[in-house]
């Protein structure tokens, strides 16, 4: 059984009734008015608990004596004082300790590792759910994820990696909001592709049995196929998510009408980028059984061991990839499948009434116009991209992949 593969026992692969974070998290009152530097020994001691550290509570001893013995200790007293041997336990600790010494106020802080494995379910990760839950990943670790990290939690599929990148970034769109993932229908007459990239695994499912293809939905379970994976992966496109619902290749018209629904989903922008990754020279199709390489170790010239780069961590989800630069990302747009109409507010229709007919007239026509130009070049691209995915070959399902 691989590392991607479902097992039955460990943590739950149900999903809670909501995502927020948790109350045991919360401290009270009189313990944020005091800097952490002059908490007591004991207030130290049930915030490590809080954190699911409290198994280094014990070993701590006599040797914290207040919080100013935890923010001026280093890796190695951690170590020796607490006996923390899990990298991402120090990991854990240490950000939260910066976190203190931050005036930032965030809701990454806020997601605990509750809430972090409970965040798996929703981008359809379940399995690894145990993992997860004994490294205390919690949003702030998200935010500072690396591919190591990752590796260490035996996540070593490149979609999987893809999946969590991707997730990770729809967090920082949405300013690590507790409730920003979509997991029900709603009003969805002119959808925009930011809020497809909220969908949730579930929701996903929900949209494929919409577009007539409910017996394939289940296939998705456990894929790592989410919104944000669909809508900002250059790499993910029609014959990824075809295969992964075990679409057989022979039954073109049924891949083809997957293809209609997906390219009026993701949007003309999305359509372009999958479009220029497909057409790059050292493009391979994403496959669910494509492994990450672990980086190689180089010798120095002194003779000792380091890694390449050692001095930059190799971050899961890039620090300056945020919002995409595409038009159905910005604020307040309501573009949703390829077509914008432009509302007038109050003061603008006064004006145009005030207009002689021939101006006004003019203004509308022109309005139109530029509507039915962007849905006439959406319906091009959905076209090319249709023969391109009927054209393009069918690569190895065994085929070894590190490019993340």
């Amino acid at each position: 059984m691989s590392d991607g593969d479902f097992k039955r026992g460990g943590t739950r692969s149900t999903s809670g009734p909501k995502l927020g974070w948790s109350r045991d998290l919360q401290l009270t009152k009189t313990d944020l008015d005091a800097p952490f530097a002059k908490w007591s020994k004991d207030q130290v001691c049930n915030w490590l608990d809080d954190q699911g550290l409290g198994i280094y509570v014990r070993p701590s001893g006599s040797w914290i004596t207040s919080g100013q013995t935890l923010l001026h200790a280093s890796q190695q007293d951690l170590e020796r004082e607490l006996g923390i041997k899990h990298s991402l336990h120090k990991k854990k600790l240490q950000l939260a300790l910066q976190a203190f010494g931050s005036e930032e106020e965030d809701n990454k802080g806020k997601l605990d590792y509750n809430w972090v494995t409970r965040w798996l379910d929703d981008i359809g990760l379940p399995q690894y759910k145990t993992q997860f839950d004994e490294g205390r990943v919690d949003g702030r670790m998200l935010h500072y994820m690396t591919v190591d990290d990752l590796l260490s939690l035996k996540v070593g599929s490149v979609l999987h990696h893809l999946s969590i990148k991707r997730a990770i970034q729809v967090l920082r769109i949405n300013n690590f909001e507790a409730n920003c993932l979509r997991r029900r229908p709603s009003d969805e007459s002119n959808i925009s592709p930011a809020e497809v990239s909220q969908w949730t695994n579930h929701r996903v499912m929900e949209w494929l049995r919409s577009a007539d293809l409910a017996e394939y939905a289940p296939n998705l379970r456990g894929s790592g196929v989410h919104g944000g994976l669909m809508v900002l992966e250059p790499r993910f496109n029609v014959e990824t998510l075809a295969m992964l619902l075990n679409i057989p290749p022979n039954k073109t018209l049924l891949r083809r009408h997957l293809a209609t629904h997906f390219n009026l989903l993701v949007g003309p922008d999305a359509q372009q980028q999958k479009r220029e990754a497909v057409e790059s020279p050292d493009y391979t199709l994403l496959t669910a059984t494509a492994k990450v390489k672990p980086k190689k170790l180089v010798f120095s010239s002194f003779g000792s061991l380091r890694k390449r780069k050692q001095d930059e961590e190799e971050y899961i989800c890039p620090m300056e990839l945020g919002l995409p630069a595409g038009t159905g990302f910005k604020k307040g747009s309501k573009q949703g499948r390829g077509m914008e109409l432009r509302l007038y507010n109050e003061e603008e229709l006064d004006r145009l009434e005030q207009m002689d007919d021939s101006e006004g007239t003019v203004r509308q026509i022109g309005a139109f116009s530029e509507g039915i130009n962007n849905l006439t070049h959406m319906l091009k691209e959905d076209e090319m991209f249709k023969d391109l995915s009927a054209g393009s070959p069918c690569t190895s399902m065994t085929e070894e992949d590190s490019n993340v």
